[in-house]
């Protein structure tokens, strides 16, 4: 990955700004603006490096990447139970501060709409489905979801990815059931193009 100029150190800072003390739709707005406006360029890779919560050992790294038919989610993640599934969000404040993440809020979801599967035309920006454990407890996905971007009222900027101790049944509302919060991370600008 390019992690060139001061640039780069200073859109960091502000993401980790953001992700310590809790921000809402517009603070995260403000912040994708002021990066466009101080680099001249655009996010194409960003990064969630997601810690346990309280009690929990799920860690791991999810990497978004901008491709053209919308942004590609690679998931890696250990510390889960064995042969296990998880429900997988992003949710609406960059701030996994409080003990259990719930300082994280709910679902990212702009649109207001109902909670649903990736798949479903109507579902939150931020319901992205389950994560599979292998035997070892690790899981490893990759897709593209063409709702996530990294600009405007669906940037996924500022905000938290969420590990969920259950599976979530991509129909209960408003969160599909998905029970505790076991891992978070906050999403922050890892690459721009000129």
């Amino acid at each position: 990955m390019k992690k060139s100029t001061a640039i780069y150190g200073i859109l960091i800072s502000i993401f980790l700004g953001l992700g310590q003390t809790g921000c809402n739709q517009a603070a995260v707005e403000t912040a994708n603006r002021e990066s466009n406006a101080q680099t001249g360029g655009e996010v194409v890779v960003a990064i969630a490096e997601l810690q346990p919560t309280e009690g929990n050992q799920a860690n791991g790294i999810v990497t978004f990447t901008k491709v053209a038919d919308g942004i590609r989610v690679d998931v890696d993640i250990t510390g889960l139970g064995e042969n296990s599934e998880h429900g997988f969000h992003i949710h609406e404040k960059g701030d996994c501060s409080a003990p259990d993440a719930t300082s994280a809020g709910g679902h990212f979801n702009p649109h207001q709409m109902p909670h649903g599967a990736p798949h479903d035309t109507e579902r939150h920006v931020g319901d992205l489905g389950n994560l599979t454990a292998d035997e070892n407890g690790s899981a490893e996905k990759e897709f593209v979801d063409k709702h996530l971007t990294f600009d405007g009222p669906t940037s996924i900027i500022g905000r938290a990815v969420v590990v969920h101790a259950d599976p979530d049944d991509l129909k209960s509302q408003p969160t599909g059931a998905a029970g505790a919060r076991i891992a978070c991370g906050v999403i922050q600008v890892a690459e721009l193009k000129p």
